[in-house]
């Protein structure tokens, strides 16, 4: 595992117990509703396997158990933190939570229907490769849904940019007792790329039908894309 990807595992331990409520708090609620349709985004179409990578405490894996009760979810992560507690929250029956490194995942070729996942590809040290494991798992026809941080733009870019500098971390300080982890995640989402480019990188691994919503002042986005059939 490379330095930054060490990094990043130690970060998300770091913040399991607490990261929901301060996801909760940054979004003003609206993290669970986003996840909801990244699940529904993820089981409108015809299937029954779903793999939801950096599940951290497995909110979009319980949003697709929700929705098709009848599907075959994995909610896989590299934080054993994160999945001790996606482990310990009602909601989880049936789904099968899983160590497992985005770079390198641990499934054979063409078994999911779906990949879901939240806000991971701002963490990864090999994006090119995350995404073309991605592709890789997916059925011919699959579909990549996912909610993603992005670094704000437009005219209130510099105000939205001070207020995450301040805001973020001070939450990160006196609720989850860990200033230092939630500069990180401010860093990330601010030094990650524009729409624009990341639309470049799912078209790269091979992927079609790239769609993008936003929300949230344009600093989180869902996103979906199709591998050929």
């Amino acid at each position: 595992m490379q330095n930054k990807d060490s990094s990043v595992q130690a970060t998300f331990n770091s913040v399991a117990r607490r990261y929901d409520l301060i996801n909760r708090l940054m979004t003003l609620g609206s993290h669970q509703t986003w996840c909801r349709e990244v699940a529904a985004r993820a089981t409108s179409f015809p299937g029954r396997d779903y793999l939801d990578l950096a599940t951290g405490t497995g909110v979009i894996a319980r949003e697709i158990r929700k929705q098709y009760p009848a599907a075959s979810i994995t909610g896989a992560d590299f934080s054993d933190s994160m999945l001790a507690l996606a482990r310990q929250i009602n909601g989880g029956d049936g789904i099968e939570w899983q160590f497992a490194d985005a770079h390198d995942l641990p499934f054979a070729d063409s078994s999911f229907d779906a990949v879901t996942h939240g806000y991971l590809l701002r963490n990864v040290s090999d994006l090119d490769k995350v995404l073309a494991e991605q592709f890789r798992v997916l059925k011919p026809g699959g579909m990549v849904s996912a909610l993603e941080s992005s670094p704000p733009a437009g005219p209130l870019a510099p105000a939205i940019r001070l207020g995450m500098r301040i805001v973020i971390p001070t939450l990160g300080q006196f609720i989850g007792k860990d200033r230092a982890s939630y500069e990180y995640l401010v860093d990330s989402t601010l030094g990650f790329l524009s729409p624009e480019a990341l639309r470049e990188r799912f078209i790269k691994a091979g992927f079609e039908d790239v769609k993008v919503k936003p929300k949230y002042l344009r600093t989180n986005m869902i996103w979906s894309a199709r591998k050929p059939s």
